[in-house]
């Protein structure tokens, strides 16, 4: 392996511990609950789910799990916005 390819592998392995320089804006992602699988959504700080208790309170188990799992990298949209240069992520699919 040449020293170019181990030094972005070095990097990719810090970043990966700086959690704080990824910011996800939008994504979706299947959540498979203990009933049934659902589709849970991000969209610049808005969160959705298609599980009924999310349709009645605005915020359900998926939602909360994968903010725990996200912490850091979910970031406010106010303060996303005075972040210049912030690195951004989208994830789709």
């Amino acid at each position: 392996m040449d020293s170019g390819m181990i030094s972005k592998i070095q990097k990719a392995k810090r970043y990966a511990q700086e959690r704080e320089r990824i910011n996800f804006v939008e994504f979706e992602v299947t959540f498979r609950g203990d009933h049934n699988s659902y589709t849970v959504s991000y969209d610049k700080g808005q969160w959705n789910c298609g599980c009924h208790f999310f349709t009645k309170r605005g915020v359900c188990s998926h939602t909360m799990a994968l903010e725990r799992v996200l912490k850091v990298m979910l970031i406010p949209k106010e303060e996303r916005q005075s972040e210049p240069g912030a690195a951004v992520v989208g994830v789709t699919g």
